[in-house]
């Protein structure tokens, strides 16, 4: 019999990853920005988005003991119920001369997918991926649109309910590399979507050829010690971007979508907090470097000190949206 998983995902301080790692129960070690430390452990990875001032680590942890190795180009660490995967390409060439995301997406996910069957781990829960000039090409060259194409054939026929929730966010250092981590697990979890928006796997032709492949939020195994795995979040209303010339009410309205998907969470599990609070974990993407100073103190505003967060310099993957958040809940 399986055994329900449990995570726990918190905020550390420190300049070395190494005590963090030392753990038995450490699925991974996250450090943000070009100040971040080097590790050769395949639990440890640097993401390229620069925060906001000093940026803990995020760690997450398991159950332990937890496994971890190399297969070819992917990074893995289990605990026999979850698994964290690592997986960076250099974008290919494209017959043009320039990079082609369209063909490394689709490579990448085509691994993915074939790794987790490979393992033992079929249910993808949450998923990250970042991309260098997401929003760069017009109409379906642009390079997100590409990625959902790329994205959509990797993973090949998906029944639409089991999608995981997800993040895409454009990396602002010219390197054409797709990075894209994931967390999966032999049990499935509950894809969660919001009453204020249209299921992304639903929006229409306008936004391109295919729509993206992801769920609103994931609720976790059936008797999980798990949080709430929130999607990248943005200021979008049925499938319309709203408030295009304030980052501070586009951050009001992100804000509101979150409560009514904590509100359709709760319908499902009611002992999660109706709000935001010291066991939530926070991660926001600020499109705009000058635009930093005014959500951070926002997010003082509206959150307090009590709820957990990091800041990072990032873009949306709308040119007209100037803030995402993602995170857990607990």
């Amino acid at each position: 019999m399986l055994q329900p998983p449990h995570l726990s995902v918190d905020y550390v301080d420190g300049a070395d990853p190494q005590p963090l790692l030392d753990g038995n129960d450490t699925l991974a070690v996250i450090g943000f920005g070009s100040a971040a430390p080097h590790h050769d452990d395949p639990r440890y990875l640097r993401v390229a988005l620069q925060p906001h001032g000093a940026a803990p680590f995020e760690v997450w942890r398991g159950s332990g003991p937890v496994l971890r190795g190399r297969d070819g180009d992917v990074a893995w660490a289990e605990d026999g119920t979850l698994q964290f995967g690592v997986i960076e390409l250099d974008e290919a060439p494209g017959p043009d001369g320039m990079s082609d995301i369209e063909a490394t997406s689709e490579r990448l996910y085509a691994r993915l997918s074939a790794f987790l069957q490979e393992r033992g781990y079929p249910n993808l829960l949450r998923v990250w991926n970042y991309l260098d000039g997401i929003t760069s090409g017009e109409g379906d060259e642009e390079r997100y649109r590409q990625f959902c194409v790329g994205r959509a054939r990797g993973l090949g026929t998906v029944d639409p309910a089991t999608l995981p929730a997800a993040t895409a966010i454009g990396r602002v250092d010219s390197e054409r590399r797709l990075q894209v981590y994931w967390l999966a697990a032999r049990m499935p979890g509950t894809p969660l979507e919001n009453p204020r928006q249209i299921s992304a796997y639903r929006y229409p032709r306008q936004y391109g050829p295919q729509p993206p492949s992801f769920a609103r939020a994931m609720l976790p195994p059936a008797d999980g010690a798990m949080p709430l795995l929130l999607s990248g979040t943005a200021a979008i209303v049925g499938h319309e971007s709203r408030h295009i010339d304030s980052v501070v009410t586009q951050l009001d309205e992100t804000l509101a979508n979150f409560d009514s998907l904590l509100t359709a969470a709760r319908a499902q599990r009611p002992a999660l907090p109706a709000q935001f609070g010291a066991h939530s974990r926070l991660k926001v993407y600020v499109r705009q470097l000058d635009e930093m100073d005014a959500v951070a103190a926002e997010l003082d505003a509206r959150l307090g000190p009590d709820v957990p967060r990091i800041l990072l310099h990032a873009a949306v993957c709308r040119r007209e949206l100037r803030v995402e958040i993602d995170g857990v809940h607990a």
